[in-house]
């Protein structure tokens, strides 16, 4: 035995075991409003940020020391106060900012309380139903993919379609497939005035959540968000059709598009936006992300696959390449990557 690689792993895990408790610290941060109270009203002791926020100032000494700890937060020796950074505030408090992640860590919460059904999942082979997973779940992945829709979809992605931003311009028709909470579909509202958008989702509970948000958005009587599958919506000639972080997770993804294929009108396109990945499987492990991405693929992308009729699991890290082919299958004639962001690759579907 190499005691040096037995001393590396053991750093290996203790830095994981670090960053998941770290990541804990931030949602908690996150929920408590401590972030947007630092950027907000300037650095703070203890008691200047229990103030602040109503909480208690013996249990924000530890937070904040283990913030600091961490590298997000500065410690003032000179005055006992905390400082947050604007740098750090675009990552953890403000969610305008296209660097937002803090909303994202919530995801973890959901992944740690479903360990024991995973795990029997990973025994039986079975699928693991989207409606049964944590709610942190469904929180944290609205969150973390939320900046990057915000910054991009109407502002780069659907524009850097030929006509398709003229036609929603002109009253198109838009469909938003696994739409979640709706919150790719209100943006398309509100940068499409004229446009008439659905939003189309397998799980009761999100369709709630996205019909609340286009009425508190007042959009209510512009957008229709309805309980169907990626293969049931109807086929009323859309003009663009989006399939946002949504074809990894079907079980039947070749169907998805063959519907998609069907449901177009004339010259109108498929936007689909995965987690970015490489064709080549050691490319994907060599990449920054990989183990979160592989992470995400374990505990929700997989299992809700595999619990849905067809049970084809693709993965997260599927690479362009199995888009391609089954874009090629289900008729689509051209296929092109718009662009990629660290997260996300931006492909576009033409007949």
């Amino acid at each position: 035995m190499n005691t040096d690689l037995i001393e590396q792993h053991v750093h290996r895990l203790l830095g994981a075991m670090t960053g998941a408790a770290t990541t804990a610290m931030v949602a908690l941060g996150d929920q408590l409003g401590l972030y947007r109270a630092l950027a907000d009203g300037g650095p703070a002791t203890q008691d200047e940020l229990a103030a602040r926020t109503g909480t208690a100032a013996r249990y924000l000494r530890e937070w904040l020391s283990q913030q600091a700890a961490a590298g997000f937060l500065a410690y003032r020796e000179g005055d006992g106060r905390y400082v947050l950074p604007a740098e750090a505030a675009a990552v953890l408090a403000d969610e305008a900012s296209p660097a937002f992640l803090a909303g994202g860590a919530t995801i973890t919460r959901g992944w740690f309380a479903g360990i024991d059904r995973l795990a029997e999942a990973f025994r039986t082979g079975a699928g693991i139903p989207w409606h049964e997973q944590d709610p942190a779940v469904f929180e944290g992945t609205e969150r973390f993919f939320r900046p990057g829709y915000t910054a991009s979809l109407t502002t780069e992605w659907v524009p850097a379609l030929p006509g398709v931003a003229d036609r929603l311009a002109a009253g198109g028709r838009v469909a938003d497939v696994g739409c979640g909470h709706g919150v790719a579909a209100i943006l398309l509202a509100r940068a499409y005035p004229q446009a008439i958008v659905h939003g189309y989702d397998f799980h009761d509970r999100s369709i709630q959540v996205a019909r609340q948000r286009a009425g508190q958005a007042g959009l209510d009587g512009r957008i229709r968000f309805e309980p169907l599958d990626a293969t049931s919506y109807p086929a009323d000639g859309f003009d663009l059709i989006c399939l946002l972080d949504t074809l990894h997770d079907l079980g039947d993804p070749a169907a998805a598009l063959a519907h998609a294929r069907k449901a177009l009108a004339p010259d109108g396109a498929v936007l689909v936006v995965e987690p970015n990945a490489a064709d080549d499987y050691a490319a994907n492990l060599a990449s920054p992300l990989a183990a979160l991405s592989y992470a995400a693929s374990t505990f929700q992308c997989t299992p809700a696959a595999l619990a849905q009729p067809g049970g084809i699991a693709l993965g997260a890290q599927a690479g362009p390449a199995a888009i391609r082919q089954l874009a090629d299958d289900a008729g689509f004639s051209r296929f092109r990557q718009v662009t990629q962001t660290p997260v996300n690759v931006v492909l576009e579907l033409r007949p």
